[in-house]
């Protein structure tokens, strides 16, 4: 029962504090040189795919206009594959934007293969239409590409609606969290997984994943690795967009995250571990190991239970243990009552996206592999 525990505990610490001990290490002692020049400059074209997005698309494409790059060398393209309300036409009244629209929806991974085909631009960079990107956003995304080892570059990721909301801070920490993590891996080699909302690719290096593929972010940067490119984080090219509404959507954007992962993971991680083991070891750490978390909660508190009533020391970890789930179950009572703080939201926020993860998981096993995935509410 001792065993069960420590490997359970041991398990949910090599994930968050393990992997990122030894990357960090890693990425200090023997770093892979990367050559970025800033001002590189080749042509770009920006794809914003954009489904049913009348409220917001204006507000994007005035930002992608405004970006700092040069405008003979950046071409704005929108994709509205499927929109039936005002989105096409209210891009198509914006001067200077390319409007590709095809009646039939077959979700983001066809819009991304549609808006590649019709664009023009050496560099292709991909963002959905709900995100706004920092002014230099595009000259920080382009620059690793000077390096022709680069196949593909993803930014980072930030979560804010200007509110403080719990919710906002707790995603946004877990994303802080991700930036690290993608600093270490791409010093070493390649990063795992992407962020879709401000992804570039070099077009030869571009492929598009198999159909039915539903993490495409996850997906396209395993492929791109796999095939002999680097996969590298620019981590000044910033990409803003609020949070999810409530921790209900989030829990429902978390479950169709792991069903994609399961995915992902079952159809390539065969061949990575063939063609490049050390990124093998990577991925597993960074993405399998996590939909185990829950299990690895599970049995360390059940593990626990059975020892406390014989080791003193099993008591004071019981009670950790119990501390923390009183926390979260508070937590969920604050958010029924309307009120949230930050002390009993976080592990709430923790423990219900571990829900999210069983949920996932199950959907996986269970065959529910929807591709076209429903828009969750955004704060």
């Amino acid at each position: 029962m001792v065993r069960l525990l420590t490997g359970s505990l041991g398990l949910i610490a090599y994930t968050f504090v393990g992997y990122p001990a030894l990357l960090g290490l890693w990425a200090r002692m023997r770093p892979r040189p990367l050559q970025s020049d800033p001002a590189f400059a080749p042509r770009v074209s920006l794809i914003i795919i954009a489904y049913n997005e009348e409220e917001v698309i204006r507000l994007r494409i005035r930002n992608a206009l405004e970006l700092d790059y040069p405008s003979s060398h950046l071409e704005v393209v929108v994709v509205a594959d499927g929109s039936d309300d005002a989105t096409r036409e209210r891009a198509e009244a914006v001067p200077g934007v390319h409007v590709v629209y095809q009646p039939e929806r077959r979700g983001k991974l066809a819009a991304m293969n549609h808006g590649a085909q019709r664009s023009s631009g050496e560099i292709l960079v991909f963002s959905d239409a709900n995100n706004m990107y920092a002014r230099d956003a595009i000259r920080a995304l382009v620059a690793p590409f000077a390096d022709r080892r680069v196949g593909m570059v993803t930014g980072r990721k930030t979560i804010d609606d200007g509110t403080g909301r719990p919710l906002d801070r707790a995603e946004g920490l877990y994303w802080r969290y991700e930036s690290q993590l993608k600093i270490w891996e791409s010093a070493v080699g390649s990063v795992v997984g992407a962020a879709g909302e401000i992804v570039a690719f070099r077009r030869e290096a571009y492929r598009p994943p198999p159909v039915g593929t539903m993490n495409e972010d996850l997906v396209q940067s395993l492929l791109v690795a796999t095939n002999g490119w680097r996969v590298v984080y620019a981590p000044d090219a910033v990409s803003l967009e609020r949070a999810s509404a409530t921790i209900a959507d989030e829990a429902t954007r978390r479950s169709r995250l792991v069903t994609g992962r399961s995915q992902a993971l079952v159809r390539l991680l065969p061949r990575i571990v063939r063609r490049h083991p050390v990124y093998a070891w990577q991925v597993l750490s960074h993405k399998g190991l996590r939909p185990l978390i829950p299990w690895a909660l599970a049995t360390a508190a059940a593990s626990n239970l059975r020892l406390a009533g014989s080791r003193p020391w099993a008591r004071w970890l019981g009670g950790a243990q119990l501390a923390f789930y009183a926390a979260a179950a508070l937590g969920r009572h604050d958010e029924e009552q309307g009120r949230r703080r930050t002390l009993t939201y976080l592990p709430y926020y923790f423990c219900r996206m571990n829900v999210a993860t069983l949920n996932g998981l199950w959907n996986f096993a269970s065959g529910r592999h929807e591709h076209v995935w429903a828009r969750v509410r955004r704060g």
